[in-house]
């Protein structure tokens, strides 16, 4: 089947493109709109010129200094001589009517002193014309001698309503009569649908939603999954977040059934009634207790049950050698998790990467306190449907200000499982393993287990398993008492750990059971 086939982009001016508007009616002679779409770009900018009567000039090392008209002839060469750099700065002195002259991929070109040079001069010449030039390229760090001249307009990956007319532009060329393919009218498939896509740019949308026709000639809300595939390729590429795919599902965890509860309870707060009804997106949980009781597999099971992709960040790969790199690496973390959501971010362990907070004015010259500042900062002051799950197994690390409300919605306490949770543990892993739960002594083995995590009830199913198998027979009960037998668990040989982590949680964390 061949893909459906698309048209040009005729884009709605963005916000972005309003405010590049008013800085050149304001006469700004420098800009810089740093933005991965340059073809998005280039047709805000087209509308612009457009809109302000100016003319509108392309630059790029291949092709040269090149009227916007003629750009879209690829065969088209721009006028001798003025791919060099320096050669395009003189040529836009001597322009003479209104025009907006487009650098592409003009960055590059900073370091050379004569480039540098050249766009100061520029700047102090077009403060009296109507001439503006925009410099496009993806983020770069403007040199310290251009900062005063040079403007930064940020261009933000496309919104809602974008994404909405792209939908909406697919939809009318692939539904025609005889192209066999569909695209749900469903408001609410449509909805889940482009907020899916929300963090990916327009051509990357667009090719997404292309894929999924062409494989499956259909655009519903069941396709979902896979338009979190391309932001996977996304979260792979930036190397500072992992995209962890969910398999897990509530009902996979035993026991913790007041967080399932509170957790379900949240689920409705991402919907455009909550918003309605003066509700704040949910901001997160933080949720602390003993080792291997499924801290872990709720952050999983929470991406599920909301049906938004799961991104974990690891506080340990964000710390660098060079100077400020930490602070950098957290934010683009934080700043990508807000450009793929709505989304789920899990900080694992948060306990052990802030571990060194208090010290860290002497050991790392303050180093640990910037990021933690940056991160707290952010929880507290961001507005999109990131919704932060953190675990930690030591709470009494972390700085009071990272506990307190506003931060987190809720602070939940994970104890090892009770009778009741610890028989569901048994009957959950057997399943998972292709085993019938009726087949075995399930009460029995929860009552023989009293102290053991949930990670431990596992290990002792699957050290059963190995035994049958060793001796080529099924998996019986005692296969199991017997693996119990062995096993020390971690109430004994931690015990005093966890009767100190049970006393910090009284009074200052909800019990998740």
């Amino acid at each position: 089947m061949e893909a459906p086939p698309t048209a040009p982009l005729e884009l709605p001016l963005s916000p972005a493109a309003l405010e590049i508007a008013t800085l050149v009616r304001a006469r700004y002679p420098l800009l810089a709109v740093m933005s991965w779409e340059e073809e998005r770009v280039l047709a805000n900018l087209s509308t612009v010129a457009e809109q302000l009567d100016k003319k509108l000039f392309e630059w790029s090392i291949t092709r040269g200094f090149i009227n916007h008209r003629n750009a879209h002839n690829p065969r088209s060469e721009g006028k001798k001589g003025t791919r060099d750099p320096v050669v395009v700065l003189k040529e836009v002195l001597d322009l003479t009517e209104p025009c907006l002259v487009v650098l592409k991929d003009f960055h590059q070109f900073l370091r050379e002193p004569a480039v540098r040079r050249g766009l100061r001069d520029i700047a102090r010449a077009l403060r009296f014309t109507n001439t503006t030039v925009v410099i496009v390229a993806p983020p770069f760090s403007i040199p310290q001698d251009l900062e005063k001249d040079i403007t930064i307009v940020d261009f933000p990956l496309p919104n809602v309503v974008e994404i909405h007319d792209l939908l909406r532009r697919i939809e009318a060329e692939v539904t025609a009569p005889g192209q066999g393919f569909e695209v749900t009218r469903d408001p609410e498939g449509r909805k889940r649908l482009v907020e899916a896509a929300l963090g990916l740019t327009l051509g990357e949308a667009e090719n997404v939603y292309a894929r999924i026709l062409v494989e499956h000639s259909r655009l519903t809300s069941e396709e979902v999954p896979a338009v979190f595939s391309e932001k996977k390729q996304i979260i792979r590429k930036s190397g500072l977040l992992e995209y962890v795919e969910v398999r897990e599902r509530l009902e996979d965890i035993g026991g913790l059934n007041s967080l399932k509860r509170w957790l379900t309870e949240r689920q409705i707060g991402f919907t455009e009634r909550a918003r309605e009804f003066g509700l704040p997106t949910p901001r997160g949980v933080l949720l602390t207790g003993v080792q291997g009781c499924g801290k872990s597999l709720a952050a999983k099971a929470v991406a599920a049950l909301y049906g938004m992709p799961l991104l974990r960040l690891d506080m340990g790969s964000v710390f660098g050698s060079l100077v400020g790199e930490s602070e950098s690496q957290i934010r683009k973390a934080l700043a990508l998790a807000q450009s793929i959501s709505p989304c789920v971010l899990w900080i694992d362990e948060i306990d052990k990467g802030l571990a060194g907070l208090k010290g860290s004015g002497s050991s790392d010259s303050g180093t640990a306190q910037r990021v933690f500042g940056t991160l707290v900062t952010w929880m507290q002051e961001n507005t999109r449907p990131v919704f932060v799950i953190a675990t930690a197994n030591n709470i009494t690390v972390l700085p009071p200000e990272l506990l307190r409300k506003g931060r987190f919605d809720e602070i939940f306490f994970v104890d090892l499982p009770d009778l009741v949770a610890r028989e569901l543990i048994f009957r959950i892993h057997l399943r998972r393993l292709k085993r019938n739960p009726a087949d075995f002594d399930l009460m029995p083995l929860a009552e023989i287990t009293d102290g053991f995590s949930g990670a431990e009830v596992e290990a002792a199913v699957i050290a059963g398993l190995f035994r049958a198998l060793s001796q080529t027979r099924e998996l019986e009960t005692g296969d199991i008492v017997a693996a119990i037998a062995e096993t020390f668990p971690l109430s004994r040989t931690m015990g005093e750990e966890i009767l100190r982590i049970r006393e910090w949680a009284k009074g200052r964390a909800r019990n998740a059971d």
